[in-house]
Order: C-alpha cells, then sequence, then structure tokens
C-alpha cells in the first residue's frame, strides 16, 4: 500500500474549547479503527489516512477548513465528532462533495443528502430516559440548564413535548453561553426550584464545572441529575465527590459488559495501554464512524461519493456495540441508563432497542 494512494478522511475532532477534553479519546478511538482497517489489507488495497482538523474553533473557520481540504483534493471523505453548530456549517457546504459522518448523539432531525448519522437522538435517548427516571425513581418535576445553542435548544423543546403528554411539568429553564464556567445563577434558580430533577444539557468542561458547584451547594442531596452527554472522563474531571445520584443515557459505556464491548476495550488498552484516556461513548462513536466508511467503500468498490452512499441502505457494520445497521441515514440502535458510582457508570437497563430517528 502506497502512501500517494492512500484513501485520506478528514477528521473532525474537537481540540479545544468545551468539547476539547473529549479530543484525544476520538482521536486514539480513531486512530485505533485505522490501524486494524490497515492490517486487513485497508480500503481496496489502499491505506487508510486522517487528516485531523480542530472542529472546536469557530463553525465558520472549520467549515472553511474542511471545505478547503475537499477542493484541493486532500480527502475523499469527513468522519467526526463534533457539536451540532459545526455540523449545521458543515454540511452544507461539504455534503455534496464527498460522504460526512456525523457521529456525534445530535438534536435529530438532519436530512441533508450525503450526511450519514450514527449518535443518539431524542427520539431513541432522551424521551425514553425521562420515561425511565418518571417510573424508576419518581422523578416528576423537572428543571433544565444547558448551553444556548442548537442541540441543547432543541433538546429541551423535545423534553418538553414529552413532558406535556406524561402530565410531568417543567419548572424552570436556564440556559448558558457555552464555556461558561460561572454556575451561581443557575444553582439560585435551582434552589428555589420545586424540582426534584435536573435535565443537563450541557457540554463537556462546562458541566464538569457545573457538577462540582451543584455539589458544592449541597443540591445533589436534593435533585437527582440526568444528562444525555456524560460520559466517564466527564466524571473523572468532576471528581467522585459531584457525581452523586447523577445518571446518563447513551447508546455505549465503558463498563457495557458485552463481549463485543470488552474486546474493544482490550484491543484499546493494547494499543494505546492501562493508562490511556477512557474511550467513553465519544471516542468509540469515531471509531465505529471509521468502520462505518470502510464498509461503505468495501460494500460500494469505490470511494466515489454516489457510490459509497448508493451502498448506505443496505451496510451493517461493527464496533464496540455489536454489529450495527444503518437505516435512512441514521443508525439503528440500543441505548442504555448508566448511574454514576463515583468516576464509573454502572449500566442499569436498557432503555430502547432497535430504534432509530423518527
Amino acid at each position: 500500500m502506497q502512501r500517494e494512494e492512500a484513501v485520506r478522511v478528514a477528521l473532525v475532532t474537537p481540540w479545544q474549547g468545551p468539547a476539547g477534553m473529549f479530543g484525544l479519546s476520538c482521536r486514539m478511538c480513531s486512530e485505533l479503527a485505522v490501524s486494524e482497517i490497515n492490517l486487513a489489507e485497508g480500503l481496496l488495497g489502499r491505506a487508510l489516512e486522517l487528516h485531523h482538523v480542530d472542529g472546536g474553533a469557530d463553525p465558520a473557520t472549520v467549515a472553511g477548513d474542511v471545505d478547503h481540504l475537499i477542493r484541493v483534493g486532500k480527502v475523499d471523505a469527513v468522519v467526526g465528532w463534533h457539536i451540532s453548530a459545526v455540523r449545521r456549517a458543515l454540511a452544507p457546504r461539504i455534503a455534496a462533495e464527498v460522504p460526512y459522518i456525523y457521529t456525534a448523539l445530535y438534536e435529530g432531525g438532519e436530512r441533508t443528502p450525503g450526511v450519514l448519522l450514527t449518535g443518539e437522538t431524542p427520539t431513541n435517548q432522551l424521551g425514553p430516559a425521562l420515561e425511565w427516571m418518571r417510573t424508576e425513581l419518581g422523578v416528576r418535576r423537572w428543571a433544565i440548564v444547558g448551553d444556548d445553542y442548537i442541540w441543547p435548544r432543541a433538546s429541551a423543546a423535545v423534553a418538553t413535548q414529552w413532558a406535556r403528554a406524561h402530565d410531568v411539568p417543567i419548572v424552570d429553564e436556564v440556559f448558558v453561553p457555552l464555556g461558561t464556567h460561572d454556575f451561581r445563577p443557575a444553582l439560585r434558580t435551582l434552589a428555589r426550584s420545586s424540582a426534584d430533577g435536573v435535565l443537563l444539557l450541557l457540554v463537556g468542561e462546562d458541566a464538569v464545572h457545573f457538577n462540582r458547584a451543584f455539589a458544592s451547594a449541597g443540591l445533589d442531596y436534593r435533585q437527582t441529575r440526568l444528562s444525555t452527554l456524560m460520559d466517564e472522563s466527564m466524571l473523572l474531571a468532576s471528581g467522585p465527590p459531584a457525581t452523586r445520584s447523577l445518571y446518563s443515557a447513551a447508546a455505549y459505556f465503558e463498563d457495557l459488559a458485552t463481549a463485543d464491548a470488552m474486546e474493544f476495550a482490550g484491543r484499546y488498552a493494547g494499543q494505546f495501554g492501562t493508562a490511556a484516556p477512557v474511550p467513553s461513548s465519544l471516542g468509540e462513536s469515531c471509531y465505529e464512524g471509521m468502520n462505518l466508511y470502510a464498509q461503505l467503500v468495501r460494500d460500494a468498490g469505490s470511494v466515489r461519493r454516489q457510490n459509497v452512499l448508493a451502498a448506505s441502505d443496505r451496510v451493517r457494520f461493527g464496533g464496540a456495540r455489536g454489529e450495527v445497521t444503518l437505516r435512512g441515514s441514521h443508525v439503528v440502535q440500543d441505548v442504555y441508563i448508566a448511574r454514576a458510582q463515583d468516576v464509573h457508570f454502572e449500566v442499569i437497563a436498557r432503555l430502547s432497542s432497535g430504534v432509530r430517528e423518527a
């Protein structure tokens, strides 16, 4: 396999900002996938290579950087975990040129031709999690704390719609600028609130700062937290005293006790060592995104956009969650709920099985 003949993928992951703490795991999991793909003779006899792009920069800057790579012929596809604001800037500029695999959980509704999505949406994640919290823990009054951009706002709207249908009031909503460290105003609202549950729609470091402040204020003894974006790296950064009564819903957790998940963890540790950052749901999503692209190219027998997308209607591919299927540009996937135990998650139940974006 010659370097000049490589199949090249732009991997867009955050290196800075609130989501920057996820970047290393995302890149390492992607590198693991590339290593495994290349050991298996690459793609159509060609090596697979990554071109790293900082997805934590301003969305317009990210879109311009990736668009330039495509126009000068340096990449054949785009894969990555990044916030929805970046996806919304990228999709209209690049999806007509190359396949774009977006691996992050998101608010749902993406229909741009050429965009393939492997992450959770409120349809299979948030609604079932809220129902589980109501029936299993008796949480019946919610407050929402989120970053002020499209994913939290749209997810909050879904939560509000679910709450109305189930006679579960949402009594407070607080949205803060992305990158917020000072949550004192939000904590004052929660301290006065009648809510017994707090839905967290905060990204990365924002959620870490909130968790610490929430616990320091003693609110963790009277309000249960639920997040649809809370991984093991965020628990570790928050610290054990800040993770009491904290739950997360996701399609993958490090402690998921399935054969595929344990084999993935073993391969990751074998590649990077036991001291490496936890792969987490976000890193695993990038591993899965790379394997999806590889399987599409194999099935299509080509890296040409139209051929790759034509293969997407029937593709099945593997990852830490076992074999999954793409249907209607979204992955069909199970979602689980887990309880924080200090800096680890204990998977409690499967919330939804084989559900895709409506």
